[in-house]
């Protein structure tokens, strides 16, 4: 039965299974969910198009590649010129990894990725070289007990949980 979502159970199983074996394919998928390949493929289809689906790119594992170190950085920010300058300055940094506007004491939250305590604080100074930041708060993540997931946010989608 579909959700007014647009998410319903094959939608999750389906995403469960991509999540489990990204590399399955469509006609791997229709075999293991016992339906048509066609079926698949429009699934597919509209989750992406929907915006579901954001991405079908490889997720990189930043300390596979010598970033071992993640820190979130809260920015205090002059708004008048907006958030724009700031965004696109930090955007330049290839150890920015996402910026997002926030409430509260500061005005945006950055997670950034290091080499170890002295490359970040290189990154951070390098944040802060801009004339829009006032103010920088930095936490440096000492172990992530639940990376980023979807599985259980699509079930409750679905109406499974």
């Amino acid at each position: 039965m579909a959700r007014p979502d647009g998410i319903d159970e094959l939608d999750a199983r389906l995403l469960d299974l991509l999540a489990q074996q990204p590399q399955i394919g469509v006609l791997g998928a229709s075999r293991e969910l016992g339906v048509a390949r066609g079926t698949v493929q429009a699934r597919l289809d509209r989750l992406q198009t929907t915006g579901v689906i954001a991405s079908l790119a490889p997720q990189v594992d930043p300390e596979a590649l010598g970033f071992p170190v993640t820190a979130f950085c809260t920015l205090e920010i002059n708004q008048r010129q907006g958030h724009g300058p700031v965004v696109a300055h930090l955007g330049s940094l290839p150890q920015v990894l996402e910026i997002h506007s926030t409430t509260g004491d500061g005005d945006l939250i950055v997670r950034v990725v290091a080499r170890d305590n002295a490359d970040l604080g290189r990154v951070i100074d390098e944040m802060i070289d801009d004339v829009h930041v006032i103010r920088a708060s930095t936490s440096i993540a000492l172990v992530t007990h639940l990376p980023m997931r979807t599985g259980p946010l699509v079930r409750r989608a679905a109406g499974l949980v």
